[in-house]
């Protein structure tokens, strides 16, 4: 899950515990272009304090005077639609033929957002069910399942860990890409055994390991909401971390330096026992080319092309991998959805 999503679940828990109202907005259906996709959470609380979107803004506003100047907090879950005819589609920033459809749920007891975030916090995938008409909410842990589905009157949402990045290096340029992967929402782990560069760390936010690389990456078991990414310009410690991620299920592995080093590193996983579509899976030089130069620019050209992947989109004809099943809960959890 998004970090924005578990940041308006705890906001929403946390609201809920010190005795204010307030309701949780869903994002369950859309037609045509919309700001936020199906999924997008917002909480808002009864005096019109917010977290989380579900636009560019239009349609937070339209809530909030709802809630503290006409309506109220809604007493049970309802439907709400945006856009439905044109002049309302213009108003709320939607193009022609637009639509959006939110599910406001009033936080209770009954939300059991506390068991929720505790399975998060435990790294489990979770589905949580919702029915309007009796306001029951389930939550069955999962090995997979559909992000969301939404009938009508039940609301099925995948919740999960947060997206995880594993840099390999601890330099200036790790040092800028964990900050904006921090900002999208990951989960930064930071893996530099070379004392001269782990003592200097102090990104905020971010988990430092001083173990070699390949043992870090065997210890984290990547799965497909994992990226890697090797910076440091040293085969012994890039080339260790490579040929452990690209045997998972990572969405993304990718390799600092010129198409000539990654042309050579590829041909060394090779004896390694990575296979030639693995070795072509790998994304090397990382980055997308936006003639960056600077540590901060480069940065940005890797976390693009981190972006891109995550969304599944890749230039050019990709080598696809062969689909694997999410598994963050036991084996004996069920596939929801």
């Amino acid at each position: 899950m998004e970090g924005l999503d578990l940041e308006v679940l705890r906001k929403a828990q946390s609201w809920h515990h010190s005795g204010r109202q307030a309701v949780l907005v869903t994002v369950v259906r859309t037609w045509g272009s919309s700001p936020r996709p199906p999924g997008s959470l917002l909480v808002l609380r009864d005096d019109g304090h917010a977290v989380g979107s579900v636009s560019g803004g239009c349609i937070e506003d339209d809530l909030i005077d709802r809630i503290v100047n006409k309506e109220g907090l809604p007493t049970r879950p309802q439907l709400v639609q945006y856009g439905v005819g044109a002049e309302e589609a213009r108003r709320f920033g939607l193009p022609c033929g637009g639509r959006m459809e939110l599910v406001l749920e009033p936080i209770t007891a009954a939300s059991r957002l506390d068991e929720l975030i505790e399975h998060l916090q435990n790294g489990r995938l979770v589905e949580r069910t919702l029915t309007l008409a009796s306001r029951a909410v389930t939550l069955t842990e999962c090995r997979q399942g559909k992000e969301l589905a939404f009938d009508g009157n039940t609301l099925k949402q995948l919740f999960g860990p947060q997206y995880r990045l594993l840099l390999i290096g601890a330099g200036q340029l790790a040092q800028q890409l964990a900050r904006v992967a921090l900002a999208l929402g990951f989960a930064v782990t930071v893996c530099d055994p070379r004392t001269e560069y782990s003592e200097e760390w102090n990104e905020a936010g971010t988990t430092l390991t001083r173990d070699m690389p390949d043992d870090v990456v065997i210890a984290m078991k990547p799965d497909s909401r994992t990226a890697v990414i090797a910076l440091t310009h040293d085969p012994k410690l890039d080339d260790l971390a490579l040929m452990e991620a690209l045997k998972t299920p990572a969405f993304y592995v990718a390799a600092l330096g010129s198409r000539r080093n990654n042309s050579a590193r590829r041909k060394r996983l090779l004896e390694f026992g990575v296979s030639q579509a693995q070795a072509e899976f790998m994304s090397g030089p990382a980055g997308l080319d936006i003639g960056s130069r600077t540590p901060s620019e480069i940065a940005v050209s890797i976390a693009a092309e981190l972006v891109a992947r995550k969304n599944g989109i890749r230039a050019g004809t990709p080598v696809q991998r062969k689909p694997q099943t999410l598994q963050f809960a036991s084996d004996e959890a069920p596939a929801c959805g």
